[in-house]
């Protein structure tokens, strides 16, 4: 293998780890939120600094598939989750 091609190699590899290490270094707490919203349910997972941030950013997940439309996802942004659990990392 060329030494161009090693090096190209380490330095993606360098950048990947880069980034996953600055996305998860500040996440101090995990949360799971299921929501329902007009019949449909779904369930998210997400990490964040603080437990509602973590939970924000789950429930917009959990939002994403069950609302069509920018309305119907501020709705269900708005509804209360049907079970929510959070715990440290």
């Amino acid at each position: 293998m060329k030494r161009s091609t090693l090096y190209t190699l380490a330095a993606v590899f360098a950048i990947a780890a880069l980034f996953f290490f600055m996305t998860t270094a500040r996440a101090k707490v995990q949360c799971r939120v299921c929501m329902e919203y007009r019949g449909r349910t779904n369930c998210a997972a997400a990490v964040g600094p603080t437990e509602q941030a973590a939970r924000e950013g789950a429930q917009t997940t959990a939002c994403g598939p069950i609302a069509s439309g920018m309305d119907e996802q501020i709705g269900c942004s708005r509804t209360p989750p049907t079970s929510v659990e959070c715990k440290s990392r």
